[in-house]
């Protein structure tokens, strides 16, 4: 019996077809990027950060709308409005998939803008989910392009 349970222990506790080093490797790829993009935002503006990261399909939910394709994505943000924006962010959990081509990131950000009243700070949750980019041969998750 005990033998039994020490078998099936050993045979569940294996993971066949799992690459952990390969799923470390694309959680580490999807922090990095995401630590680009809040870069970028701060030091370029929020239209260059969510125009070079988002993907050509990708869409943005602003509440009672959303804006959809990248394009539009970029041109939204072009707004005065969004000109000396202050957005920070950073992933509270990221996931990715046993085979590495899939993944996803939630946490909190914050976004502070001046109005005329002053300081206005709004925190909420964001969620991203990537895909792998097939078109390269580096592997990277499309931490480049979000889906």
């Amino acid at each position: 019996m005990l033998r039994n349970l020490i078998l099936f222990l050993l045979l569940i506790s294996c993971r066949t077809g799992v690459d952990q080093k390969m799923m470390q490797k694309a959680k580490d790829e999807i922090v990095q990027t995401e630590r680009d993009f809040a870069s970028m935002a701060k030091s370029r503006g929020l239209s260059e950060a969510f125009s070079y990261y988002a993907d050509s399909s990708a869409c943005v939910n602003r509440g009672s709308y959303v804006i959809h394709g990248k394009d539009s994505i970029r041109i939204f943000y072009t707004s005065p409005r969004y000109k000396d924006v202050l957005l920070e962010w950073k992933p509270d959990f990221v996931e990715v998939s046993a085979s590495a081509d899939l993944g996803y990131t939630y946490g909190k950000y914050t976004f502070t803008a001046l109005d005329s009243a002053g300081n206005k700070t709004e925190s909420k949750d964001f969620s991203i989910p990537y895909g792998k980019n097939r078109q390269t041969e580096t592997g990277v998750l499309s931490g480049i392009k979000t889906v």
